[in-house]
């Protein structure tokens, strides 16, 4: 068997919806410092977006075929099917790398992911570096998350009988209390006030030795990300999640999701396209979009992030010559979505 301190490690980044997971990793991609990095991207929906943003960084550790994009389905649902025969894969190559990076979807469970690195396939020569969850500061300051946690808190002290969370709730905490490191990201979003708030209420849910630390725009030294050397996958004590405890363990489903993805041949321009996500979003109970948009006569491509109302849109790289230049967006919410009524309202854009 090879020795623990020969297998190579892997960081497992897990976090809710928009909280700065693609933004971290193309920070640490940039500042390897000459590791070679395997990344593994998890995507909730069928158009590749995260992988997009991060082959477009321009970087030499972002190299095409180093990046393996997962993409039919939760990851924590995929393990024997796709994550297992991916990281065997990985280790059959000639030129292995030194640390593989695994980018979870946001409504990703960590604890099976965890599990699979016990399976015999891969536990001899892979193990768990650390588990970071990145954790949207501002998300958090305005309610939309902690808000429902104290609502819930409330109900359950009237009534003893009642013990349920809602299905975002459990899987924020599910993240938290996996994570070997928490990322407080986007601070600069938050006053000090809330800011302490916000770290004080996380502080209840992890476990106990859990790291913390503060960001904006994922923004880590990257020393503080790689060589953890937990090896969580033996370090399960603590890190159940509330699927497992209620369920023994079963595969979760994610039916309180749903997500879709659409195409606009051509529209009017940025300043249309935004207000009608604007306007989407605040209609609909949409909790993420993103995607990219070509703009009339623009060479470049724009890329969307909107988190709750927040929404961001930046030019990433030049279109290719043999791209198809279209607006493609991917649209996540609690289900159902109202895909028709949705897709008629961001349709407003087009040209």
């Amino acid at each position: 068997m090879i020795a623990q301190n020969t297998k190579i490690p892997v960081t497992v980044i897990t976090g809710f919806l928009g909280a700065g997971k693609t933004t971290l990793v193309r920070h640490l991609l940039a500042n390897a410092g000459g590791k070679r990095i395997a990344l593994i991207i998890n995507e909730f929906g069928d158009i590749g977006v995260d992988k997009s943003i991060l082959a477009g960084c321009g970087d030499e550790t972002c190299r095409e075929e180093d990046m393996i994009e997962l993409a039919n389905g939760c990851i924590c649902c995929t393990v024997a099917d796709d994550f297992i025969p991916t990281m065997k894969a990985l280790l059959a190559r000639t030129d292995r790398p030194d640390h593989i990076v695994v980018e979870t979807s946001g409504l990703a469970l960590p604890q099976p992911l965890i599990r699979a690195f016990n399976w015999p396939e891969i536990k001899a020569e892979m193990t768990v570096d650390g588990v970071v969850t990145m954790v949207d500061a501002a998300a958090l300051s305005e309610g939309r998350f902690a808000s429902n946690e104290a609502a819930l808190a409330e109900q359950r002290a009237a009534d003893e009988m009642l013990d349920h969370e809602t299905p975002l709730g459990e899987l924020f905490e599910d993240q938290l209390i996996a994570a070997d490191l928490i990322i407080l990201n986007k601070t600069d979003l938050v006053s000090p006030e809330a800011l302490a708030g916000v770290e004080a209420r996380i502080r209840e849910e992890m476990r106990q030795g859990t790291g913390l630390v503060r960001a904006a725009n994922g923004q880590v030294d990257v020393k503080a990300l790689l060589g953890l050397g937990i090896g969580s996958e033996s370090d399960l004590e603590g890190r159940q999640s509330h699927h497992e405890a209620e369920h023994g363990g079963e595969t979760h489903e994610h039916d309180d999701f749903d997500s879709f993805s659409l195409h606009l041949p051509s529209i009017k321009g940025r300043d249309a396209l935004l207000e009608a996500i604007g306007t989407a979003i605040g209609t609909h109970d949409i909790l993420r979009l993103k995607g990219f948009a070509a703009l009339p006569g623009s060479p470049s491509r724009l890329a969307i992030q909107a988190v709750g109302p927040r929404v961001t849109a930046w030019f990433d790289r030049p279109w290719e010559a043999d791209e198809a230049r279209e607006t493609a967006l991917v649209v996540i919410g609690q289900s159902p979505l109202d895909r028709i009524a949705i897709t008629r309202c961001l349709e407003q854009a087009a040209a």
